[in-house]
């Protein structure tokens, strides 16, 4: 393309990941000297507000907070990150921003915001509209630096229909507008509607019969929880991050109050009814909530070092031409990890627990845990059972199973022990650093960066992808390390002293009652059953683009210029999986003969069979390659826009090394 050509490039979705794309984008752009610089457009197309987007709208609740406290979350380059990457022309995570803010407020702070941001502390967790401000924030930056910079960034509020090959570039139909025509398309689409799956749609089609309310997944900003009906039964079907929020809307939300008491942390609190809240009935899977965040200054411990599953370790099967499995590779590894986080919490926190003096009990774990091959984890057994009370030891597996998966008398009994479990929870919270379990939970943390870089882009055997990663460990690392602020299961638990919220119990039936005219709930490890006349899916649609209700991505599926990404299992089973079949990076779709479809390109969620932990956002100060993943992949998506300009994919930026180099040319 000659320079005085216009290079337009469109990115579709403009939430976290958009923002991010056009960060890098212009990154790369500023870095040219003017004279080597096309004429640039870049299309923001979203029907809402570029930068909070669809789920960080700035205009709801602020009750709905964020799972990762402030100091994590980024969407350009910030910290150690930025010395990886061409410079932002904003540089701030979230964490600055609020300091930033705090110190001197942006006119478009609202009065609410600004009392946020002067509370809040790296550790806090923050609301999600403000996270949704700093994104609003973020975007006008990057607007101010495009047109400083020569280019040209328009926002067209409407939805994305279809696009379509039109010469040498495409043709993108809008909701509401004239097709709008780019060189290049990014897919930067975020959470997306989805179709009920076939027992989902059941119970709503018996709502709409029987005079029910059904509240299908869906964003919890998108739903209006006054309809849920005050003094009486609501069934809710998730104990994860939306439980927690309809729970603070039904309870803070209608003028209930959390009141300390002044005991320790697990019965800190005790509600005061409004008198307007319903009772929430609660299940999930395991019957519990997520176990909550531990309180800490830095998001994984201090006293947390991965000492067996590093990146050296784990990325030394791929150099040696091996591709491993999960179980057998890299879990005895990350298993090394946690125990020894625990233990040795233990016996700095604990040391009179011990059988030997507690230098001596770690010296022989140790020696343990370094033996090669399976025997270390019988040569560890034996170590804790002479050194260890059995009161004091735990099991990372059996954990996937907190109730312990045994029949529980009636619904009292359950409740009593789920409470017990939610206060020694934030009992275990509350102490931080000194708590042995949090900080076992925070090695399986630590460990999630490096598995999410070596396993990605096939670094994972497919059947050890589908039946160990995402089979049985995803759930229990999701259930210990992604559960909510540590205020809210002290808020839950008050809930549960005052009778306002129960439990269902593991493994949970929902049905209909046609006779009664109810909804129902059971288990089948606890006697009896639960009816309602409202039933909340407290989740978001599932991140299935076979599932998907987006007209753009079910068009391209439809089509055939793109696909659902199908794996096999072990034995020799397709398996459709939930993301789309991709090239390497940058990501381009596959089409149903298996081409890639060049020019349009991918990042975010749509990428969750080919990456692993989409959802999670980039982290601050984290490697590129590793917790920052999602802006190298941004990155790696604005050379080769750019290069469609005739600018070089390295664009007068330092050459990559190792990993990045081959990314970059792939």
């Amino acid at each position: 393309m000659d320079k005085g050509q216009t290079l337009r490039v469109a990115v579709i979705g403009a939430g976290p990941r958009g923002v991010s794309v056009l960060d890098r984008i212009l990154a790369r752009y500023r870095d040219l000297p003017v004279e080597d610089r096309p004429v640039l457009e870049v299309f923001m197309v979203d029907p809402f507000n570029p930068g909070p987007g669809h789920v960080w709208r700035t205009t709801q609740s602020r009750q709905f907070l964020m799972n990762t406290p402030c100091l994590f979350p980024t969407v350009v380059p910030a910290g150690r990150t930025a010395e990886e990457l061409a410079p932002s022309a904003t540089g701030l995570s979230l964490e600055q921003w609020i300091r930033r803010m705090a110190a001197a407020p942006a006119p478009s702070l609202s009065s609410g915001d600004r009392e946020e941001v002067a509370r809040l502390g790296p550790a806090d967790f923050p609301s999600r509209a403000l996270y949704g401000r700093y994104l609003e924030w973020t975007y006008a930056r990057l607007l101010e630096a495009a047109g400083q910079a020569g280019a040209a960034v328009v926002h067209y509020r409407a939805e994305a229909l279809a696009l379509h090959r039109s010469g040498a570039g495409f043709l993108i139909e809008l909701a509401g507008e004239d097709p709008l025509a780019a060189d290049s398309v990014v897919l930067a689409m975020g959470h997306l509607p989805a179709a009920l799956t076939p027992e989902q749609s059941r119970l709503s089609d018996a709502a709409s019969r029987l005079g029910l309310r059904y509240l299908p997944p869906a964003v919890p900003s998108d739903v209006d929880f006054s309809v849920l009906p005050a003094g009486e039964a609501v069934l809710v079907r998730g104990l994860g991050l939306n439980f927690f929020d309809i729970m603070a809307h039904v309870t803070l939300g209608r003028g209930g109050m959390f009141v300390p008491t002044g005991e320790p942390a697990g019965r800190s609190l005790r509600y005061e009814p409004s008198g307007r809240e319903p009772v929430l009935i609660a299940a999930s899977r395991r019957g519990t909530p997520y176990r909550a965040k531990a309180k800490l200054d830095t998001y994984v411990p201090r006293s947390v070092k991965l000492r067996w599953f590093t990146n050296e370790t784990a990325g030394s099967f791929a150099a040696q031409g091996i591709q491993p499995g999960f179980d057998h590779d890299f879990w005895p590894l990350l298993h090394r990890d946690a125990v020894w986080a625990y233990y040795s919490t233990l016996a700095r926190t604990a040391p009179e627990c011990l059988s030997i003096p507690a230098a001596d009990f770690l010296a022989e774990l140790v020696a343990a845990l370094n033996i090669d091959g399976p025997d270390w984890d019988a040569a560890k057994e034996d170590v804790l059972q002479r050194c260890v009370p059995a009161e004091n030891r735990t099991s990372l597996e059996a954990l996937a199973q907190p109730l312990g998966r045994r029949p529980f008398a009636d619904a009292a009994e359950l409740d009593a022990e789920i409470l017990r479990y939610l206060e020694a929870d934030a009992a275990g919270s509350a102490k931080g650093e000194d708590d042995p379990l949090k900080m076992a939970i925070g090695a399986l943390n630590a460990g999630r960066s490096v598995l999410k870089s070596v396993v990605a882009d096939g670094g994972l055997s497919e059947e050890s992808w589908l039946t160990e990663l995402r089979g049985w460990f995803e759930p229990l690392v999701e259930g210990l390390a992604s559960g909510p602020p540590p205020e809210r299961i002290e808020q839950l638990a008050a809930l549960v002293r005052a009778g306002l919220v129960h439990f269902v119990g593991p493994d949970p039936r929902f049905d209909v009652d046609e006779a009664r005219g109810v909804f129902t709930a059971s288990s089948p490890w606890v006697s009896g059953e639960y009816a309602a006349g409202t039933l909340v899916e407290a989740m978001m649609p599932p991140n299935r683009v076979n599932a998907t209700l987006s007209p753009l991505l079910a068009d391209l599926l439809h089509r055939g210029e793109a696909r659902a990404k199908v794996m096999m299992a072990a034995d020799g089973t397709p398996v459709l999986t939930p993301g789309l079949d991709v090239s390497l990076p940058p990501y381009r779709p596959l089409d149903v003969k298996g081409e890639r479809q060049e020019d349009l390109y991918v990042l975010g969620l749509q990428l969750s069979s080919v990456q692993w932990g989409t959802a999670i956002a980039a982290e601050s100060g984290a490697p590129a390659d590793a917790g920052s993943r999602t802006l190298r992949d941004a990155d790696d998506i604005a050379a080769a826009v750019l290069s469609r300009g005739g600018i070089p994919r390295d664009g007068g930026l330092p050459a990559r090394t190792g990993t990045a180099a081959v990314r970059a040319g792939a």
